[in-house]
């Protein structure tokens, strides 16, 4: 495995379509989602990096698309959310793949039950996805993990469970960041590039076989086994590379 992506050459950047995970990758981990924050210079270089692949840059996220629009305003671009249940397309039309799950209620009460018990776990109502997030509590990492499998066990295939960077995330199955990257990879002006992703959880996995059957480029942010073949070391390491991508571009 390489410890460097490779680079883009400049008569490449128009040729790739650019996908990007938010959290761990773009952004720093904070002790709650609400409280990751992103400097100007972080969206200056999105819109700059959008403007070089000529618009074929998609983020692709756990997080809701409403949150993605909170965090990178005034930044409004392709995005995909909680996992490709909903997705914004090139032209702006947003795409949902799915309503709430009723069994999610049910869960969400068990979980905030366990929180009440737990005050450093974080319960997270996205809509269509649940995420519980143990950073300040993981002494509670094995109990939810049975709490979850056993509220998952007669949910049939309707739900799945998703580990992430310590969090949990209870979905609907069919969709994950693989399948939304089709999606866009299937769509102007994505369609016929070469696609670049870089991740840095599980989650992103999906992503990176995606991928990798396609003949894209997918690299890993961070330490851990992936099937991605290119890794980089951190956030600053994806925000230098990404400014390299921008100047080959004369962006």
């Amino acid at each position: 495995m390489s410890g460097v992506p490779p680079p883009v050459p400049h008569a490449g950047v128009g040729e790739v379509a650019l996908f990007l995970d938010v959290d761990g990758t773009l952004l720093h981990f904070a002790d709650a989602p609400g409280d990751v924050t992103i400097e100007t210079e972080t969206i200056e270089l999105l819109a700059r990096a959008y403007r070089a692949t000529g618009g074929a840059l998609a983020l692709v996220t756990g997080r809701g698309l409403a949150d993605v629009d909170r965090l990178f305003d005034p930044l409004e671009l392709p995005a995909a959310g909680q996992h490709g249940f909903e997705r914004r397309d090139a032209t702006g039309v947003v795409h949902r793949h799915a309503t709430p799950s009723p069994l999610l209620q049910g869960i969400r009460l068990r979980l905030e039950a366990f929180r009440r018990e737990e005050p450093g776990v974080l319960v997270e109502d996205k809509g269509l996805t649940l995420a519980v997030h143990y950073r300040l509590a993981p002494q509670a990492e094995g109990r939810l993990a049975a709490l979850l499998d056993g509220a998952l066990a007669g949910s049939g295939d309707v739900l799945c469970l998703q580990r992430a960077k310590m969090a949990f995330e209870v979905r609907s199955a069919g969709k994950d960041k693989g399948t939304a990257i089709a999606e866009f990879m299937a769509e102007p002006p994505f369609r016929g590039r070469r696609p670049v992703f870089l991740g840095d959880d599980l989650t992103d996995e999906y992503g990176f076989g995606f991928v990798n059957d396609v003949g894209g480029v997918s690299i890993k942010v961070g330490d851990g086994p992936t099937v991605a073949p290119w890794r980089l070391a951190g956030v600053e390491a994806v925000r230098a590379w990404l400014a390299g991508l921008v100047r080959e571009g004369g962006h």
